[in-house]
């Protein structure tokens, strides 16, 4: 697989939790840092994920902010 994306996070799948339309994709990255993404149930399904399975986060995005408390 060939992506244009930058940021490509390799870990493994921790967590599934199955909604009426979307699915939310718990990757640890490294031990204590997850990542979580939301996808629909038909791309989870196509992608055959289950937990403990290898997995990438890939992040492709024009804006990133970031938020302090004031």
């Amino acid at each position: 697989m060939r992506l244009s994306a930058r940021n490509i996070l390799k870990g493994k799948v921790v967590a599934l939790t199955r909604g009426a339309t979307t699915t939310h994709v718990k990757v640890e990255i490294v031990e204590g840092m997850v990542i979580t993404a939301a996808i629909t149930n038909e791309a989870a399904d196509d992608l055959g994920l289950m937990v403990g399975a290898d997995a990438a986060a890939i992040i492709k995005a024009s804006d990133v902010m970031i938020g302090v408390d004031l």
